[in-house]
């Protein structure tokens, strides 16, 4: 036998030795993260209840470091464990599993964790008592609508009014009509001889009129007196064309 042969031999039987399987540890592993799911799975459903939400976190102080619990739609989402001595590690999670080692350290402050979300649970027994069953009355905008209401149907009828008056002349299927009271613009869109729209303050500002919902009742205290002027302002407009055909003759 060759020297060569030796050595090959020895390396067959290095490759011949049995690779050790992690199998058994990660098993094992698995094993307590699942158990530690469906239990803080519960937690976090019950922590939903009380903070109210689809998503929130909370965490809890222990002897040893912290535990925070996240929930998302009411389902855990992950579990973490901040120890006191550098310990970082999510217990729980939707990314990767923990290291075994440390999963085991975490697993010593686990029933202290359960132990303090017990005692929130507690300490919220009792908050609500003596509080009030009743409420006042509350109080009625059908007033406060009903005017509003008045008020804007007798713009509108304004508006109408001089959209049809604009068609008459300029016989077109849209127009609009602007005009600056007081520092205010305002301005009509009509189509064909209906107002769309009566618009106070300029690009951004208030619909007074509008195919859409109806102003507040306080944008018509505010722009309601001077809606006036824009009709003075109208009329006059009116009066101009008027003017401008003085002294035709055909």
């Amino acid at each position: 036998m060759t020297e060569t042969d030796t050595e090959t031999e020895t390396d067959a039987e290095r490759v011949a030795v049995p690779v050790p399987t992690a199998d058994a540890a990660a098993a094992e592993r698995d094993r307590v993260v699942a158990r530690v799911r469906e239990h803080a799975g519960r937690l976090a459903r019950e922590l939903a209840r009380l903070q109210g939400g689809d998503y929130g976190r909370r965490t809890f102080r222990v002897e040893g470091g912290e535990w925070t619990l996240k929930y998302e739609a009411g389902d855990l989402d992950f579990l973490r464990f901040e120890g006191r001595a550098g310990l970082d590690v999510y217990v729980v999670s939707t990314k990767t599993d923990p290291e075994i080692p440390d999963l085991a350290a975490a697993m010593d402050h686990y029933e202290a964790f359960v132990a303090a979300f017990a005692d929130y649970v507690d300490s919220l027994g009792g908050v609500l008592d003596g509080v009030p069953e009743t409420v006042p009355d509350v109080a009625s905008t059908g007033d406060v609508a009903a005017e509003r209401d008045r008020l804007v149907s007798r713009m509108r009828e304004a508006a109408d009014r001089m959209a049809a008056e604009l068609h008459r002349v300029e016989p077109t299927e849209y127009g609009t009509f602007a005009a600056t009271v007081e520092g205010t613009r305002w301005e009509l869109k009509r189509e064909a001889d209906r107002a769309s729209y009566v618009r106070a303050g300029g690009e951004g500002g208030v619909y007074l009129v509008s195919q859409y919902a109806p102003p507040s009742p306080g944008d018509v205290r505010t722009y309601a007196p001077g809606f006036r002027g824009f009709v003075e302002a109208f009329n006059a407009e009116v009066d101009e064309l008027g003017d401008a055909l003085d002294g035709v003759e055909l």
